[in-house]
């Protein structure tokens, strides 16, 4: 019996006149993913993407993983392709989820009439295949309210297709869809899942890491393009920049005042990486912080950052709390890498008594005390970039 994937859209189904970019640029970065699995054909109609393999033994399992990380879709399912005739339908269907359905103890129909010139409507359709199961399948009980079992039946332009167990998709806007962010990432919890959850609306993703040896080190450096690599498999390739940051730190240190070392040290970090933003056409910054979290994401000191950004600043976890934030980290797979205890350069020189209400102008004071241009010059200029593949 041939066997065909389904893939449902979810918002792109709203879209207007430009539902075909939304359209396109989704088979794109289906293609892309699937490439490494075999060659497949690909026919999208009616808000669904029909993906057949070309390979005869294709793990199509396999394949239905790798498009549940893929944003824009909403549902996927395995579905047995099958002749417009109501006969026949359910002749395929008996054969097609026999396992599934002996197993089961409740079970509805339902049906989706696409082609209106199939003869039987929604309604008959669900009524006659629900009785003809029952009378196959005498030990099946109907729950139209919480089956085990949905037996789906599509009739679409040019066949019918029988599914009973959909997978749920990624959601979101296709990864590219939004345009161009640049992710400050850290090594800790909170940064991956920030860029996830941007990702997840169209947002194409790079990513910035600040380093400063010997105060950190080369597993700190490692441990952060691992939790990039994780993230490709949602947001496909990455544009990694790893910035010198330890003569900047060791400026800090010397010439401001301790209280003001973390948040002085955040705003140099957004204005080296919205130059490196610039220079890879991103169009804003994504950071992990969460209000309250730490003393340097208090509102307060949240304004006297923003005071030097140029570009918008996306905090996707602003109103999460710690426990909803790992619980993502976990679904993603990046929360045992990001408690690897390797420090990154926000730990260093950390002050014992941060202030927590800073206004915007002591912060400018402290820090035009000393000229950091030509260090954050130097800092871009001595970046590396490598492109952390999917």
């Amino acid at each position: 019996m041939k066997e065909i994937i389904l893939a449902k859209y979810g918002e792109i189904a709203l879209k207007g006149l430009n539902k075909n970019t939304f359209e396109d640029l989704l088979i794109k970065n289906i293609k892309r993913r699937l490439k490494p699995l075999g060659n497949f054909d690909y026919v999208r109609q009616q808000s669904t993407i029909y993906i057949q393999s070309a390979d005869e033994n294709a793990d199509l399992d396999m394949v239905m993983d790798k498009l549940a990380t893929v944003f824009g879709v909403a549902a996927i399912c395995k579905a047995a392709v099958l002749e417009k005739d109501f006969e026949k339908i359910c002749s395929g269907v008996y054969e097609y989820l026999e396992d599934t359905l002996t197993y089961a103890r409740t079970f509805k129909v339902e049906a989706k009439r696409a082609d209106k010139r199939f003869p039987m409507k929604s309604p008959e359709i669900c009524m006659e295949l629900g009785g003809r199961l029952l009378e196959k399948f005498p030990h099946l009980k109907v729950d139209v309210k919480n089956p085990e079992i949905t037996v789906t039946v599509e009739i679409r332009d040019t066949n019918a297709y029988v599914h009973a167990v959909k997978i749920q998709g990624a959601g979101g806007l296709p990864v590219g869809s939004s345009g161009k962010a640049m992710l400050l990432v850290s090594g800790g919890i909170d940064s991956p899942v920030a860029g996830y959850m941007m990702a997840k609306r169209g947002i194409h993703i790079s990513a910035v890491h600040f380093v400063s040896p010997p105060y950190t080190s080369e597993r700190a450096r490692i441990k952060v393009e691992q939790l990039c690599e994780k993230l490709t498999g949602y947001c496909g390739n990455i544009a990694f920049f790893c910035v010198p940051f330890t003569e900047i730190q060791e400026a800090i240190k010397d010439n401001c005042p301790e209280e003001y070392f973390t948040i002085i040290m955040r705003r140099l970090m957004m204005e080296i990486a919205q130059k490196l933003a610039d220079k890879d056409d991103c169009l804003a910054l994504i950071t992990g912080e969460s209000v309250g979290q730490v003393a340097s994401q208090t509102l307060k000191a949240i304004a006297c950052t923003d005071a030097v950004c140029r570009m918008p600043v996306f905090r996707p976890l602003i109103g999460m709390d710690k426990t909803e934030i790992v619980a993502i980290s976990r679904k993603i797979d990046t929360f045992d890498i990001s408690i690897q205890p390797y420090e990154d350069c926000c730990t260093v020189f950390t002050p014992k008594h941060p202030k927590t209400k800073p206004s915007v102008e002591e912060i400018e004071n402290a820090q035009n005390a000393f000229d950091f241009s030509e260090m954050i010059k130097k800092a871009i200029e001595e970046t590396e970039m490598k492109l952390i593949k999917l």
